[in-house]
């Protein structure tokens, strides 16, 4: 029998000689990503609060005339706040849970430990996040369109308030996740999605309120983003600045006490 030497006549290592250190940064944040969405469908608590019950109340309250949505069709206006409300279950309800567990169970101390860095570990969350809106928002779009939706306004706005409420979002959710314990987190978060759903002009509208609760409600980012949402798709504004900037605040409020007060343990 031949044996085939893995060593030239110079001593060099062969072709089978392994090659240590971590793999390429893009590599690893993409293989990351793509794990955190599968981890993300494959529950099947998340997978109720990001496609069931948006679908549900677009189909419910499209369907039955139960709230006074104002003139025009009320699949116009509740197809904005329901896109708004899939937004929020997943970079901020969904995460967080998915993430306050993680730490409990010491997987981000393990990650943390790996080759991965932090930031980029937080990245590859947040374009898991990202692939979930996705399709979330192409399957509520293609229903709403089912139902007789007839949307307006610019497509770019659209976007911009979409990546402004997922990164506001996304910073809230973290910020929970990793300062409160996973039983705490579980509560809160549900308790938040909940109060936003009924207060927050996702399905009624905000002038429905007293003046004084308008004032305040107005403010909290799930408002700002099916407001803004609205204003474009519904009345055709072509950029809802107000809105944009409400977002935005929150965004970089969210993410620096994300970054400073989140515990890894």
């Amino acid at each position: 029998m031949t044996t085939t030497s893995t060593t030239g006549s110079t001593g060099a290592t062969g072709t089978y000689a392994p090659r240590p250190g971590a793999a390429p940064l893009g590599r690893m944040i993409a293989a990351q990503a793509v794990l955190e969405t599968r981890m993300l469908l494959r529950n099947g608590e998340q997978l109720l609060l990001t496609v069931i019950i948006p679908t549900l109340l677009l189909v419910l309250f499209s369907s039955v005339d139960i709230i006074d949505t104002g003139a025009g069709e009320a699949v116009d206006f509740l197809t904005p706040g329901v896109l708004a409300l899939a937004v929020m279950s997943t970079a901020f309800t969904g995460q967080a849970i998915a993430t306050g567990f993680e730490r409990r169970y010491g997987v981000l101390k393990r990650l943390a430990a790996s080759p991965l860095p932090r930031w980029a570990l937080m990245t590859a969350k947040t374009a898991s996040v990202l692939v979930t809106e996705v399709l979330q928002i192409v399957l509520l779009t293609v229903i709403a369109f089912a139902l007789g939706w007839s949307p307006h306004g610019n497509p770019a706005a659209v976007l911009l308030l979409l990546v402004l409420g997922t990164a506001a979002f996304s910073g809230l959710g973290l910020l929970m996740a990793g300062t409160l314990k996973a039983e705490a987190t579980l509560a809160a978060a549900n308790l938040v999605f909940l109060l936003l759903l009924v207060g927050g002009g996702v399905i009624v509208p905000l002038d429905r309120f007293p003046d004084a609760a308008q004032s305040v409600l107005g403010l909290l980012p799930i408002s700002a983003l099916s407001d803004g949402l609205r204003d474009v798709l519904q009345h055709g504004a072509s950029m809802p600045w107000g809105d944009l900037g409400i977002l935005a605040g929150w965004a970089v409020v969210g993410l620096a006490a994300a970054g400073k007060f989140f515990r890894w343990e």
